[in-house]
């Protein structure tokens, strides 16, 4: 119990690590943003000199603390995966104590049968037959105790017949030995095998760029995986993390938004062999339609990309996350390519997979083009009095047509009362 503690405890400190690309020198009062408007000019200035947080960092680890966290027993609930979350120092230090204090904890029983016994007394008797033979002491008894857990079985120190008490404190050791060897052999394992180290070679640009794309405007970026062993399954998500007031005045910090990378046309689930460009459509239901060149340094926003699938070797499934914020976003630049044809295979160049080459964009906002594009349709005739005439000459056809149907129906009604009156 003291062992699950100390490491619940330690993978408390663990996640309250300051984020070092990011640090925050200043820590203001968590108000909201109608709120924040407010404060004194000079601790604005303070607060606009601060970096960006982030809410994901580059390497992909999230930059979130949880402070105040009194159920702590709920780590111990699920230690399995405390351990394996256990940085290898702490890991490792756990693994030799759990094996350390079990060898102890069997070799003090071990002692304690042998002293009870008056083995102790007998040693050297050939007439006296004690629990466990040539146990001479604490050292032989801890000597005993790692033999009997770890069956290595030298041959020296052996149980005999003659010891009841011995005999069932020999079936509980070996249980427990076993489970002890399962748990912390899977642990370690595990911690070996984990697929996050397989993220490691999964690679993001380090700028995303806003350019035109079949005369769209598009939000880009760029992944490549280093290895030669695929990602099976891989899909690609992205997020737009930024606060938000809703209409009733709640103020929604951090608030996440999808961004559109082909979810509807399956443009999402990628075949990634080489490096791609994935890229975001910037129309009526995407965050950025009304964000131009001018405004983008303004938005105090981040994107979060996740790229997640199956590792081929292990079957296990892996997660690699990156994140940008506007400073790291590049409007009117393209992605230099990386990917040229040799003689009987393709090569990829990965010393270009985060260069950039600028382009002709225009630095009007999505939405702005529409309506330009939407201006530029309508033909050159038209005119409020020609959209009159032509509202008039239809209503003048309905008039006609009305009087038609109004004559026919007259036409009938006479036609009945001359039937009548023959």
């Amino acid at each position: 119990v003291f062992l699950f503690s100390m490491a619940a405890n330690v993978l408390e400190e663990d996640s309250m690590e300051q984020d070092i690309e990011s640090p925050v020198t200043i820590h203001q009062p968590k108000l909201p943003k109608q709120a924040r408007e407010d404060l004194p000019k000079n601790i604005s200035k303070e607060c606009a000199k601060r970096k960006i947080q982030r809410y994901v960092r580059k390497d992909g680890k999230c930059n979130v603390h949880h402070g105040n966290v009194r159920e702590t027993y709920r780590y111990l609930t699920d230690i399995f995966t405390t351990l394996v979350d256990l940085k290898w120092r702490f890991n490792l230090l756990i693994f030799v104590m759990v094996y350390t204090v079990t060898w102890l904890f069997f070799g003090m029983i071990w002692w304690l049968i042998a002293y009870m016994r008056g083995d102790m007394d007998h040693i050297g008797d050939s007439t006296w037959t004690p629990c466990v033979s040539n146990l001479n002491g604490f050292v032989s008894a801890f000597l005993f105790s790692i033999e009997t857990e770890t069956t290595i079985g030298y041959g020296y120190r052996v149980i005999t017949d003659k010891c009841p008490e011995g005999i069932i404190l020999l079936l509980v050791q070996s249980v427990l030995g076993s489970i002890v060897n399962a748990f912390m052999v899977g642990c370690m394992f595990v911690k070996i095998s984990q697929p996050k180290k397989r993220a490691e070679t999964l690679v993001f640009s380090t700028n995303a760029v806003i350019s035109m794309r079949d005369g769209k405007l598009c939000l880009m970026f760029r992944v490549g995986d280093l290895r030669n062993s695929h990602i099976v399954e891989a899909s690609i998500r992205a997020k737009l993390i930024k606060s938000k007031q809703t209409k009733e005045g709640e103020f929604i910090p951090l608030n996440q938004t999808d961004i559109n990378v082909g979810y509807y046309t399956g443009d999402d689930r990628l075949f990634l062999v080489s490096p791609l460009i994935i890229s975001h459509e910037i129309n009526q239901q995407s965050p950025f339609w009304e964000i131009s060149k001018a405004q983008l340094p303004k938005e105090e926003l981040e994107i979060v990309v996740i790229l997640e699938g199956m590792v081929e070797a292990t079957g296990m499934t892996c997660q690699a996350r990156s994140s940008y914020i506007t400073s790291e976003i590049l409007w009117g630049y393209r992605f230099t390519p990386v990917l040229t044809l040799e003689d009987g295979f393709y090569e990829v160049d990965y010393n270009s997979f985060h260069e950039t080459y600028e382009t002709n964009t225009p630095v009007y906002s999505a939405k702005e083009l529409a309506e330009m594009a939407s201006r530029a349709e309508l033909p050159l005739t038209w005119s409020v009095s020609s959209k009159l005439d032509q509202h008039a000459e239809l209503e003048t056809e309905e008039e006609e047509k009305n009087q038609d149907d109004q004559n026919e129906r007259n036409g009938d009604v006479a036609n009945l009362e001359n039937e009548s009156k023959v």
